[in-house]
């Protein structure tokens, strides 16, 4: 590589002087270029020598430089210079310290690291020649370029890649398929680094590639997307042309071959045969069948048409738009008692036919098909299948109305019973003969009630209880004159007291259930009770409306505030009937306006002088008052003392049960069953009752009372003194209630067979029995505790009652 140095600017310099194109330049005083010698204006003596002036052409720099030392780009040298080391050259700019380093004293420049065309092209650098002292510029500064000359290191890239493309199949030879573009980062301007040719490596003889352009065509005629649809290249890309030591790159290009309509449809048999019930529904599926068609989407689309056979109307076919077959459905009801099978010839044919391939075609084909109807057992069929009949409502019960017919459409013929769905005659007006169909009334029909019936006759096969056939029977209920007249609406007639003579004050009209053929026709009148009334008269309007008029003036609410006034009303029916109403007049105060203020009985006026707000102010104490007491009967009862202590009420109402269960034969022991049979043996012991604790308070002692002769008194003397002593033992008793109360006590008189049956009675009965645990029972047991435990070694015996603080005791 060549660089310019300065001694060699200088021989061109002297060379070429006129051209002025020197490191020397000579310029005049003021600045601008010197004339030619020829100018006698000037001499060579008036000429002077200039300061020089740098002016470079570009250094070149080679890219991607491999040595160790620091690559040599070129030497700067100034005039001035002598090699005294007075001059010293000073380098700046881009990549100045970074890349390029510049000895000062001699002027060499050296590349200290390796560089890349590809980032950077090129590097813009200033000059500087200064005094080495004073650092005072000798030279003006000057710019030029180094500039990174290209090799061959970069290969070609495809940055679209990999493509894809599509080709219609069939297509002619040398259709374009797709470009594929390759770039080279290599300097195009400089050599054949970024000159690049293509060629195809992999996808022949199928597909070619132009070199230069990089377009892909299709290399063979006619080729078939059914036979395959997809083809993978590998393209190449070579710079340097395509010589010997030239990068390459490739990429893959995916050739899929669309499709066209280049395949007609066909049927896989000529003839298809199918079976189908004659029960299935309309519009049932019968069946389906496709052409199989080679192509795909849009050039796969068929449509189907029959195009001949015996069953026009009965069977359709359409198109499957998923799966592109031809569906044969039912359009009218098959019997096979009528036709069991049907021919029909079914035609495909494709959607879209390119007329570029009209000679692949014809793009049709037909197919026979044949359907065979098979026999099910079929329920009976109602001839007609709605039935329309009329009963007049006065009809009596057993009346014939009409008759309903069904047959087997099935060759067997089966007999038939006929029946109603009750679920349409819940009522149970009508009966049909199980055996005739013959339908006829069974209850008393009431138009206005109901004036049209729907039922459903079923008809059952005798053979086939499960063949049930439905027919309709409508029967319309005929109207006769059964209902009277009424009044439209119930009227609320006023009466101002002012009204004058001859004022309608009321208009009538009527309506009738009935519903005669030619319309209704009401005749009004007063009844025959009311036809010397001397207040007010009907007069019929011949519309069926009527107006009710005052026949005098001066009507008084104090006097009668209410006028009942009965209106016959006669329909046109045959026979003709009638109703009597009542029409209710009240007696109104009106306005001058006739407007009615107050109506009904004068109410009760409050004496003058008498305010709103005085009644208030009396109903507001009697109020208060009301209240008052209310509260006075309150307080008195929260401060009535309780008749008893919550704990003695709440003891008395608890219920001690003993359940004791006696010795079994063993107890024979505890009494004298001859006791039983005697009726002359009674202890003294039998009325003594009275406890240990109660004998010391009271005169009657126990002893007192033992010796008392119960035995010897008539019964009822004997009762009372039994009662008369439990009288004053109950006096004197402190833990007796201090408010009456009932006592019972099972005492028997001379006349029992048994005496008594208390086992603590009898001579017998010293029983060892402990009742000390009565004392680990609490408080409440406490007197039986103590009762029982003295008795142990006392001669008295137990009472047969005891009244403690759980209440009364039978034993």
């Amino acid at each position: 590589m060549n660089f310019l140095i300065c001694s060699t600017i200088w021989l061109l310099s002297v060379h070429l002087l006129r051209e002025n194109m020197s490191c020397w330049g000579l310029r005049s005083a003021d600045g601008t270029p010197d004339r030619p010698h020829s100018d006698p204006k000037y001499s060579w003596e008036t000429l002077q020598r200039q300061k020089r002036n740098w002016v470079w052409n570009q250094f070149f720099v080679l890219e991607e430089y491999t040595g160790t030392d620091p690559l040599y780009v070129g030497k700067l040298h100034s005039d001035v210079d002598k090699g005294d080391g007075n001059v010293r050259y000073v380098l700046t700019g881009s990549g100045a310290s970074s890349i390029f380093t510049i000895d000062e004293k001699t002027g060499d420049i050296h590349a200290t690291k390796r560089l890349d065309r590809e980032e950077q092209g090129y590097y813009t650098l200033h000059a500087q020649a200064v005094d080495s002292k004073t650092n005072a510029p000798v030279e003006d500064e000057s710019e030029f370029i180094v500039k990174v000359q290209d090799i061959n290191d970069n290969e070609p890239k495809f940055l679209d890649g990999p493509y894809t493309a599509g080709v219609p199949e069939m297509s002619p030879l040398g259709t374009m398929v797709v470009q594929v573009t390759a770039t080279d980062a290599d300097d195009p301007t400089y050599g054949n680094s970024a000159r690049v040719v293509y060629s195809i490596i992999h996808g022949q003889p199928y597909f070619s590639v132009e070199p230069k352009t990089g377009i892909i065509r299709t290399a063979l005629p006619n080729m078939d997307r059914e036979t395959r649809n997809q083809y993978v290249l590998i393209i190449q890309a070579k710079d340097m042309v395509g010589q010997m030591g030239g990068l390459s790159g490739t990429t893959s290009v995916t050739v899929t071959l669309t499709d066209v309509n280049d395949n007609p449809p066909r049927f896989s048999r000529k003839s298809y045969q199918y079976s189908v019930l004659e029960s299935v529904p309309v519009p049932s599926v019968v069946a389906k069948l496709k052409a199989a068609d080679a192509d795909i989407d849009s050039n796969a689309e068929m449509d189907y048409h029959i195009i001949d056979g015996d069953a026009r109307g009965v069977f359709n076919i359409t198109t499957d738009e998923d799966t592109q077959e031809g569906v044969i459905f039912l359009q009218r009801p098959l019997d096979y008692e009528t036709k069991s099978s049907f021919s029909l010839k079914i035609e495909a044919t494709n959607r879209n036919i390119d007329p570029q391939f009209l000679t692949f075609g014809p793009f049709s084909d037909t197919a026979a098909v044949k359907v065979i109807v098979e026999d099910v057992n079929e329920p009976p069929v109602f001839y007609p299948l709605i039935r329309k009949l009329m009963v007049s409502e006065a009809a009596r019960v057993g009346t014939v109305i009409g008759m309903v017919s069904a047959s087997d459409p099935d060759s067997s013929s089966s007999a038939i019973r006929y029946s109603i769905d009750r679920n349409t005659d819940l009522e149970r007006f009508f009966n049909v003969d199980a055996l005739t169909g013959v339908i006829s009334t069974a209850k008393a029909l009431d138009r206005e009630l109901n004036s049209v019936h729907n039922l459903t006759i079923l008809a059952t096969e005798n053979q086939d209880p499960s063949q049930v056939g439905r027919g309709i029977v409508l029967i319309r209920v005929m109207d006769i004159n059964d209902n009277a007249p009424v009044f439209a609406i119930e009227y609320e007639t006023l009466l101002c007291e002012n009204a004058a003579p001859g004022q309608v004050i009321q208009t009538i009209s009527a309506v009738d259930k009935d519903e005669p053929p030619s319309g209704h026709r009401f005749y009004f009148s007063l009844a025959f009770s009311a036809s010397n009334n001397n207040n007010f008269t009907l007069r019929d309007n011949k519309d069926n409306t009527a107006s009710v008029l005052t026949k005098h003036a001066d009507f008084r609410r104090q006097e009668q505030s209410l006028y009942l006034l009965p209106v016959l009303i006669v329909d046109s029916g045959s026979p003709a009937l009638s109703s009597t109403n009542t029409l209710s007049v009240r007696v109104c105060d009106c306005d001058v306006d006739g407007i009615p203020q107050a109506c009904g009985t004068v109410a009760f006026s409050l004496p003058q002088g008498l305010s709103t707000g005085a009644l208030l102010a009396i109903l507001g104490c009697i109020i208060t008052l009301l209240v008052l007491m209310l509260l006075i009967m309150a307080m008195l009862r929260r401060r009535k003392a309780p008749l008893f202590l919550e704990d003695e009420r709440d003891v008395r109402e608890n219920i001690v049960r003993y359940d004791d269960e006696g010795g079994g034969e063993e107890d024979t022991e505890a009494f004298d069953m001859v006791a039983l049979r005697n009726l002359n043996i009674i202890r003294d012991s039998k009325v003594q009752d009275i406890s240990p604790e109660t004998a010391s308070v009271y005169p009657y002692s126990a002893s007192a009372i033992s010796r008392t002769s119960y035995k010897t008194l008539p019964d009822n003397i004997v009762f009372q003194e039994f009662i008369w002593d439990r009288l004053k033992v109950t006096e004197v008793d402190p833990s007796a209630p201090p408010y009456d109360s009932l006592q019972t006590y099972a005492f028997e008189g001379n006349g029992s067979v048994a005496d008594s049956l208390s086992t603590l009675e009898l001579p017998s009965s010293d029983s060892e029995q402990s009742y000390d645990y009565l004392s680990n029972w609490g408080p409440r047991f406490k007197k039986l505790a103590d009762l029982y435990g003295d008795l142990e070694g006392s001669s008295i015996s137990p009472s047969l009652s005891y009244h403690g603080e759980l209440g009364p005791i039978n034993i």
